[in-house]
């Protein structure tokens, strides 16, 4: 059977790296979450102080950019993927809501995304890969074989990402996540480089009512459809 490459775009919370996880795992591909990839940059930015009132010191991030060494490694126990920045394991520390309150930034940034890109395009080479995130089927991988849009309501996102939140052992504030997902909606949808749009040959798939076994269900059709063309 033929190997392609999987693109799964869509807003922000919509649950595009759970949906993507388990296709990879169920189809044996390899997995990549390229919204990682610009939260482990941002989580570097706060680290080192680059981001000062909400300000990111874009020159000083411009200059470690190629300090910036972002890999995946899956976890003994449960097979999934985990992003790793500068050797350091850092899942837990860039699904906070401090990281998510300035990831769009940092993504909008022409320099931090051609970099990015360039490291995404090098992994889906020998293809057999399912990788999410904003402008994969657009940007990344506009030749991709089966390209996914996700959307679902506002409300529904911040409510999926309050509940993640939670089972982290976090207490987070429902209204200041809701803020946020609609604050980086805003900001993905008007950025100048790479705005998340939907591909004209994308899938659009509204998941706001949708289990994960049911999405899973809908992607594997999917993607049997696309490899048996």
């Amino acid at each position: 059977m033929k190997k392609i490459i999987i693109a799964i775009d869509g807003y922000s919370s919509c649950g595009k790296s759970t949906m993507a996880k388990a296709l990879a795992r169920k189809i044996g591909y390899l997995y990549f979450d390229s919204g990682a990839m610009y939260r482990a940059v941002a989580l570097y930015c706060m680290q080192q102080g680059f981001i000062v009132d909400g300000n990111i010191d874009v020159e000083r991030l411009r200059a470690a950019m190629s300090e910036i060494k972002i890999t995946f490694t899956a976890d003994g126990v449960t097979g999934n993927s985990l992003t790793v920045l500068n050797g350091v394991v850092v899942e837990n520390e860039i699904r906070s809501l401090e990281v998510s309150q300035q990831v769009s930034r940092v993504a909008a940034l022409d320099f931090v995304r051609a970099a990015l890109i360039d490291q995404q395009r090098e992994m889906g080479k020998a293809k057999g890969i399912v990788m999410d995130g904003r402008d994969i089927g657009t940007t990344v991988f506009p030749e991709a074989e089966l390209k996914i849009f996700v959307t679902a309501s506002a409300e529904v996102r911040a409510r999926r990402r309050y509940d993640e939140l939670v089972a982290r052992g976090t207490t987070p504030d429902y209204n200041d996540i809701l803020a946020n997902v609609v604050e980086r909606d805003h900001l993905d949808l008007t950025r100048e480089v790479s705005p998340l749009r939907q591909a004209e040959d994308a899938i659009l798939l509204d998941n706001g009512e949708m289990t994960i076994e049911g999405q899973l269900e809908w992607l594997c059709e999917e993607y049997k459809k696309c490899v048996e063309e």
